[in-house]
């Protein structure tokens, strides 16, 4: 996965890339994002999720004061601040919601290559 956003840079320079990666070893998941790489333990993660799936892009929208033109967000345990334009939320809305299926995703497929009697043990 690193070597294909090597590869896009490389293709396209201009490429902005976003993703979430998930670290094993250190269970722990690491989102790059707007050129920064930030280290979220899972249950921060999942509560960093659920603090951008809380801000109300309907108030920024609608709210004519410069201050709700973006939302600041300093997760927990980490040294990142995020200023969020409305366009911002809803595309880290959207990666983060993937990375939340990928993860629901993983457990099914464990829970049933358990419960299969055709899963293979080695």
């Amino acid at each position: 996965m690193i070597r294909e956003i090597e590869m896009s840079k490389l293709v396209c320079p201009l490429a902005h890339v976003e993703e979430v990666y998930q670290c094993s070893r250190k269970n722990c998941f690491w989102l790059e994002y707007n050129n920064e790489t930030t280290s979220f333990s899972v249950s921060d993660f999942l509560k960093f999720k659920k603090r951008i799936d809380g801000i109300d892009v309907e108030h920024m929208l609608h709210d004519t004061t410069r201050s709700s033109d973006f939302e600041i967000i300093m997760p927990f345990r980490t040294e990142r601040c995020f200023i969020l334009t409305v366009a911002d939320v809803l595309q880290l809305r959207e990666l983060l919601d993937g990375a939340k299926f990928m993860m629901e995703l993983n457990s099914v497929v464990r829970t049933c290559l358990q419960v299969s009697p055709f899963a293979v043990f080695a």
